[in-house]
């Protein structure tokens, strides 16, 4: 048999669950494939209202505020995980992927404990009853991206079962939102590892090679530049 050793072993992406006061992982989520894509939808924070700058326009915002910025961008990831059962077959599956679907549906879900808490506190007459918070849920794609984030959506398509209905193939599709500094608050660990995140995007910006005003067919004066 021929072997390859020198081949590098490819890097998965997958989901971290973290309890967000020690820092320590509750869970981690290997999938089992990595989506063939990644779709990222990034909108600017931006201070000023939408509106015509120009001298004759009607728009309403405020021109000293077009350049500046409230915050971080809001960003959006979504991705199609596929799990197939039948590619482990060294791994027994008497349940076939149920277990890997209910632990990524976990993650959107609260436990039968704590909702069996809030429904105690309600009948002891809670006046008010605080949201059930959920663990810090981190996705990773790579080692250069390591990002808090908020599942906004879930949909599983099932497509094929053993003989007791046990789903052993299906594609999930996911939906992320990143949590910025804006969303969590100071000091929290999502807020570092956000602040992280960034500090590796500057990092990459930094090493991007630079462009000309040649390769565009312009001089510093086109764009008043000086001479």
């Amino acid at each position: 048999m021929t072997r390859y050793a020198d081949i590098p072993k490819p890097i998965r992406s997958g989901i971290v669950v973290v309890d967000p006061e020690r820092g320590t992982p509750q869970r981690i989520i290997v999938l089992q494939f990595n989506p063939d894509a990644l779709e990222r939808s990034v909108s600017p924070q931006t201070a000023g209202g939408e509106g015509d700058g120009g001298g004759g326009g009607s728009g309403g915002g405020d021109k000293n505020e077009a350049l500046r910025l409230k915050g971080p961008a809001q960003e959006t990831w979504k991705i199609t995980a596929e799990l197939d059962a039948t590619d482990q077959l060294d791994v027994a599956a008497p349940h076939g992927i149920h277990p890997q679907l209910a632990t990524l549906e976990m993650l959107v879900q609260p436990t039968t404990a704590k909702l069996r808490e809030a429904t105690r506190l309600s009948k002891n007459g809670a006046i008010e009853i605080s949201p059930i918070e959920m663990p810090l849920t981190l996705f990773t794609w790579g080692s250069k991206r390591v990002v808090p984030v908020r599942l906004t959506e879930m949909s599983v398509n099932e497509s094929a079962f053993d003989v007791d209905l046990n789903p052993i193939r299906a594609s999930l599709s996911l939906g992320m939102k990143l949590l910025t500094v804006s969303d969590l608050p100071a000091g929290h660990r999502g807020a570092e590892l956000y602040m992280a995140h960034l500090a590796q995007k500057e990092r990459m910006a930094g090493v991007a090679a630079q462009g000309s005003f040649g390769a565009m067919g312009l001089g510093n004066r086109d764009i008043g530049l000086g001479r």
